[in-house]
């Protein structure tokens, strides 16, 4: 069977997700009225980006990147996502090591880092296709939002799909481009967030076996 995320059900619409999937024509559409404007940025700091072979179509080559990449996620629609009943399984289903890519709010710096996904299902919930849960991360972390607010959303989103679980656990550990790259400018420092719900909140084992599964991954 498969389901659809609800997109307003999960808590990351903040006035980011368009009410409907972009056509290719809508996004060629923005992408030249952002590039348009993206080359009125580079104006305002002295740019000469026009006379510059290496840049003269850099504002439509960010443009393009934005919308086919860095905010994917914003104009495309939510997966679909494939469960399967649980058939009797109640232990814990986990999925360490997702790759995520994904841009800070505050000053549009890449994060870059590692996804730990788990959930408990129940004897008669659902589980779901494993490379789903990579597919969640990906659609959330190509939208842009802060490390904190990300977590949540994978989060909801994998309680959401997996029907009748008994608790679910997302931890995130990454590196962000606004602190190596800018202001303290230091290289190596990472950000660890996790949201954990029912029995990873409740219960000791439970929320033991998840961090400890989730040691050996590195962002």
């Amino acid at each position: 069977m498969s389901k659809k995320l609800e997109i307003a059900d999960i808590g990351m619409a903040n006035g980011i997700a368009s009410e409907k999937p972009l056509t290719d024509k809508q996004k060629e559409k923005m992408i030249a009225k952002a590039a348009k404007a993206y080359g009125k940025f580079l104006d305002a700091l002295d740019c000469d980006w026009k006379n510059d072979p290496n840049s003269n179509d850099t504002p439509r080559r960010v443009a393009k990147a934005y919308v086919n990449d860095l905010w994917a996620g914003r104009y495309n629609g939510p997966p679909s996502i494939t469960g399967f009943p649980s058939d009797g399984y109640d232990g814990l289903v986990f999925e360490g090591g997702i790759p995520l890519t994904s841009m800070c709010s505050h000053h549009h710096q890449t994060i870059n880092g590692k996804v730990h996904i788990g959930y408990i299902a129940s004897k008669n919930g659902t589980v779901v296709g494993l490379s789903k849960l990579n597919r969640i991360v990906e659609h959330f972390g190509r939208r842009g939002a802060i490390q904190e607010q990300l977590t949540v959303a994978i989060h909801n989103a994998v309680d959401q799909i997996c029907a009748g679980n008994l608790g679910v656990a997302v931890m995130i550990e990454a590196g962000h481009n606004c602190v190596s790259c800018r202001g303290v400018k230091h290289q190596g420092a990472s950000m660890k967030t996790s949201k954990l719900s029912g029995s990873f909140m409740n219960e000791d084992s439970a929320r033991a076996e998840f961090y400890e599964f989730c040691k050996g991954y590195k962002c």
